[in-house]
């Protein structure tokens, strides 16, 4: 045997035990073309692949269309801007300050030796109030959960005017109502991973969707729409949920019919100056942004359109109208502590609550003290906690666990509590340790924070996996009923508990959102 021979065959021998072992799943053939990626420490990250067409000219205000192909080989290296936002405030969140019209694209991290490894999948949803937010954000990094053993995407979504304009003649236009192409371009991206997710060693029959904040809304909203049926196994919501009756007045909470957004739309368009959509389409992205920014409380929203959400979830959730998959869904203890200011007087709080609850207001004061100033300002934090994320997380998990042969709901009550924050886990504090990310918190991390990271990320691995998120070693979380609420809490000692938190309010909330709800039926 000469020389050469014997180097390459003792080369070959040594290799599987010295080497690292990278993934192997460094290119595909997708939908448009060909991608390649950067492998690192044996994880594969494709960057900035396009799943649809730029939503520019005559798409702006369209359903997401068909990906424009390309010749040669994308070098997915580089995350896409996030869509058109406000630049100054997604910065203060940590946000690379890169914005276009030109934006949809997803990422994706993989550990697949090969595309044959069939693992689970999770496709990341961001938050942000529906008006800003990107996956290009550090935070949103999938590299350490993706070496849990699932492959992770992240799919962008349009925010704001450009991506929740309601307009009759929008409506017209497609047939199919308007005011919903933020949430059908989170379905397009899910129809990318059903077609493509395969040739990067996933499994299209295990996806899981999962989002924060309005990814979380986003989550409940689509586990309740005919057209992504299907794209997903299942669901996991972080301070998520869309329960409340639809809003029919500006100013209420929920999500509006479609007459409401249309009559918004055509607002919005008198405030640029055009009379009619042609004319809005061909403004700059700046102005339309502009303009979107003085419309109060960002004024946009998921609209009640009759296509992507077909009626009042409550309803569709009573009447077994959803689609069914197991749930892992829960919410913060000091979610309010992002949105409240640092001070609230006892009668400011009550103005508050009598202008938002009217002739239900009472309810709300009674169940949430305020006779002190510290007193106020901790009911109005707790009261934006329940009425905005935990009544329709606890509701959502109620309505589905009373249905016989529907998808097993896994209920969370995330309260870290650490010198900065005494009354508990603020709003979003979470993400950081699903994703493994510490370093990227909005809170400075403690030595207790990385086994709680490890723990929490692993429940939501092993549910990506099985449905089911409990697993060798870590304590047992039952799910949840209404004659066995169980709820796993996240704090010092992470445990399952036998009953729902701040359960008061939301009792008072649950009366009040029927009254509302019966309201709306009257018309008003």
């Amino acid at each position: 045997m000469n020389q050469h021979r014997l180097a390459t065959l003792l080369m070959s021998a040594l290799l599987p035990l010295g080497a690292p072992a990278y993934a192997q799943v460094q290119s595909a053939n997708v939908t448009g073309g060909a991608v390649r990626g950067v492998v690192a420490n044996g994880i594969a990250s494709f960057k900035g692949i396009p799943f649809a067409a730029p939503p520019l000219g005559s798409n702006r205000w369209r359903s997401p269309q068909p990906v424009v192909p390309w010749t040669g080989v994308k070098s997915a290296d580089t995350m896409a801007p996030a869509c058109v936002q406000d630049i100054a405030l997604a910065a203060r969140l940590g946000a690379p300050k890169m914005v276009s019209e030109d934006c949809l694209y997803l990422n994706l991290w993989t550990p697949a030796k090969t595309s044959h490894d069939k693992l689970p999948v999770m496709v990341w949803i961001y938050g942000g109030a529906f008006v800003l937010g990107g996956t290009n954000w550090p935070l949103y990094d999938g590299t350490r959960l993706a070496e849990k053993g699932v492959v992770l995407v992240s799919v962008a979504y349009r925010v704001g005017a450009f991506g929740f304009l309601a307009h009759p003649e929008l409506s017209k236009e497609s047939g199919s109502g308007s005011g919903n192409y933020g949430l059908e371009d989170q379905i397009a991206g899910l129809r990318w991973v059903h077609d493509n997710i395969a040739k990067f060693g996933g499994d299209p029959r295990r996806v899981t969707i999962f989002g924060e904040s309005a990814g979380g809304i986003s989550v409940s909203m689509l586990a309740a729409s005919p057209p992504a049926r299907g794209l997903f196994q299942r669901a996991i919501s972080e301070s998520g949920g869309s329960l409340a009756p639809p809003r029919t007045t500006s100013g209420a909470q929920g999500v509006p019919t479609l007459e409401l957004a249309e009559k918004a739309g055509e607002a919005f368009l008198a405030s640029l100056g055009v009379s009619d959509i042609g004319a809005a389409r061909a403004l700059p992205a700046e102005k339309i942004l502009a303009a979107a920014q003085k419309v109060r409380g960002g004024g946009f929203w998921p609209t009640l359109d009759g296509h992507v959400i077909v009626g009042d979830e409550y309803e569709l959730y009573k009447a077994g109208r959803f689609n069914n998959t197991p749930v892992l869904i829960g919410t913060n203890s000091d979610e309010g502590a992002l949105f409240v200011p640092p001070k609230v007087t006892p009668s400011a709080y009550e103005t508050q609550v009598r202008n938002t609850y009217g002739e239900k207001a009472d309810l709300i004061l009674a169940v949430n003290p305020h006779a002190t100033d510290e007193e106020a300002h901790r009911a109005a934090k707790n009261d934006f906690r329940d009425s905005v994320f935990a009544w329709s997380t606890w509701r959502w998990a109620s309505l589905q666990s009373q249905h016989k042969g529907s998808g097993k709901v896994y209920l969370y009550y995330f309260d870290r509590r650490i010198p900065s924050a005494p009354d508990g886990a603020s709003h979003a504090t979470e993400i950081a340790f699903v994703f493994r990310n510490l370093k990227d918190s909005f809170t400075p991390p403690s030595d207790a924070d990385e086994p709680l990271s490890e723990l929490m990320s692993s429940y939501w691995v092993n549910f990506a996996k099985t449905g089911d998120p409990n697993g060798s070693g870590l304590p047992h979380w039952p799910p949840f009923s209404d004659a066995q609420p169980k709820v796993m809490h996240f704090d010092q000692t992470p445990s399952a508990r036998d009953a729902v938190p701040n359960m008061q309010q939301l009792q008072a909330l649950d009366e009040y959102y029927a009254w509302r709800r019966a309201q709306v039926a009257k018309g008003k």
